[in-house]
C-alpha cells in the first residue's frame, strides 16, 4: 500500500504548513526550496530563532567581518542580515504566493521587540520593515499586546500584511480579532483593495502546557493518593483546549453582518496559526500539537524536528472542532483546582516578549564583542 503524504492531506483539509525556521543556510543550500516542494507554503522566526542562526551558522560570517570593518553598528549589521534573510526566503515562496493568488507563500519578521510597549515605535517600526523588506509576500510581525493591538488596528488599515504573534488568552485574541475587522473598515473607507490585505492570529500553543503542567505537579505534591488521579487526567490538555476554544471564537468572529460586508468587498479571514507547536514533554506524543489542531483555514508553522515527525508519522484527520464542549469543560475543572489561566497567559505574554528581547540584545552585543576585539 503507498504511503500517504500526510503534509498534502493538511493542505485537502483547509490547513497550511509553515516552518519555524529561517537561517541563510537553508536558503542557499536550496534546502529551504526543498522543503516548499515537501509542501511547506510559509516561514516564520523570531529574534531567538534568528539569535540562534547568527551564532551557529558560519553562513553569516564574511558579511559580519565586512561590515564590521565598514564600522557598521551592531544593531545595523543583526537588521541588515535579517532583513536580507527574509527577502530571500520571500523570493522562495514567491511561487506559491503568486499560484493562492496572494493568500500564502508568506514570510514573516518581527518588529523589534523593544518596542513593544509602544504603539507608536511599534508602528515606525513596522513600517520601516515593510518598505525595506519590499516584498508582497512578507508579513510583519506584531506581538499582541495591549500597546500592540492599536499598532496592528494602524498597520491593518494601511494595507499591510501582519502577522499578528504572542497570543496565549482567548480574551486578547477577541480584541486581536477587532483590531483587525476595524483596520480593515478603514482601510476600506480609504478606497484600498480589501483584497489583498492578509493576516493571521498567532497562538503560542506548547508553552501553554508547560505552565499549566508545572502548576498541576505542585498541586499534585500537595494532595494524597486517593485525589491524585482528578489531576492526573489535567496534564498535556490545557494549551489544545484553550486553542479548540480559541478557533470556536474564529468562527464565531467571521460571520455577521460585519464580518459578511467586509467579505462582500473581498477580505480574506484572519487566519489562526499555531505556533511553539513542538513537544516539551518527552512523555507526550511528537506531533501532538499539529494532530489536535487540524482544521480549515488555519496554519501550523512547525519546528524541522516536528515538521519531520508529522511527515513521517503524523495522523490527519479534522480534529480542531471535535468535543469543544470537553474542551471547555477541562478548563473550567483546571479552574475548579486552582488553575488561573488568564494569569498564567499574562505571564506568558510578558516572559515571550522579555525573552525575545534578551536574545535580540545578547545578539547585538555578541557582535560588538566581536568589533571591540579586531
Amino acid at each position: 500500500m503507498e504511503k500517504t503524504d500526510p503534509i498534502a492531506e493538511l493542505k485537502g483539509l483547509g490547513q497550511s504548513v509553515w516552518l519555524d525556521q529561517i537561517d541563510r543556510t537553508m536558503i542557499r543550500s536550496g534546502l529551504l526550496a526543498r522543503y516548499r516542494d515537501a509542501g511547506v507554503s510559509g516561514v516564520t522566526a523570531n529574534p531567538t530563532i534568528f539569535a540562534r542562526a547568527l551564532e551557529s551558522s558560519d553562513a553569516y560570517a564574511d558579511e559580519i567581518a565586512r561590515r564590521l570593518e565598514a564600522r557598521h553598528e551592531p544593531e545595523s549589521i543583526v537588521w541588515d542580515l535579517l532583513i536580507e534573510d527574509v527577502q530571500a526566503a520571500a523570493d522562495v515562496f514567491r511561487p506559491v504566493y503568486d499560484r493562492e493568488h496572494g493568500g500564502d507563500g508568506f514570510v514573516s519578521i518581527e518588529v523589534s521587540p523593544e518596542v513593544a510597549g509602544d504603539t507608536e515605535r511599534t508602528i515606525a517600526a513596522a513600517r520601516e520593515l515593510q518598505r525595506r523588506c519590499a516584498r508582497p509576500n512578507v508579513m510583519v510581525k506584531i506581538p499582541a499586546t495591549p500597546a500592540g493591538l492599536p499598532a496592528i488596528q494602524t498597520m491593518i488599515a494601511d494595507g499591510a500584511n501582519i502577522n499578528v504573534t504572542l497570543i496565549f488568552g482567548i480574551e486578547r485574541y477577541v480584541k486581536v480579532v477587532e483590531a483587525f475587522l476595524a483596520g480593515l473598515e478603514q482601510h476600506r473607507a480609504r478606497g484600498g483593495d480589501l483584497g489583498r490585505v492578509h493576516s493571521v492570529a498567532s497562538f503560542f500553543v506548547s508553552r501553554v502546557d508547560t505552565k499549566v503542567d508545572e502548576q498541576l505537579t505542585k498541586k499534585m505534591e500537595q494532595l494524597d493518593s486517593t485525589r491524585r488521579p482528578e489531576l492526573e487526567g489535567l496534564f498535556g490538555r490545557a494549551a489544545i483546549a484553550n486553542s479548540k476554544l480559541a478557533y470556536a471564537l474564529f468562527t464565531q468572529l467571521h460571520s455577521g453582518s460585519r464580518w459578511d460586508a467586509l467579505r462582500s468587498a473581498g477580505a480574506a479571514v484572519q487566519r489562526c496559526l499555531w505556533a511553539s507547536t513542538s513537544t516539551k514533554n518527552p512523555r507526550y506524543r511528537d506531533t501532538m500539537y499539529v494532530e489536535e489542531l487540524i482544521g480549515p483555514a488555519t496554519i501550523n508553522t512547525m519546528p524541522v524536528a516536528t515538521f519531520e515527525a508529522f511527515r513521517d508519522h503524523g495522523q490527519v484527520e479534522l480534529t480542531l472542532q471535535k468535543d469543544v464542549d470537553g474542551a471547555r469543560h477541562v478548563l473550567e475543572r483546571l479552574a475548579m483546582v486552582g488553575i488561573d489561566l488568564a494569569a498564567i497567559t499574562q505571564e506568558l505574554e510578558d516572559e515571550g516578549v522579555s525573552g525575545f528581547a534578551k536574545s535580540f540584545r545578547e545578539s547585538i552585543e555578541r557582535l560588538g564583542k566581536v568589533r571591540i576585539s579586531r
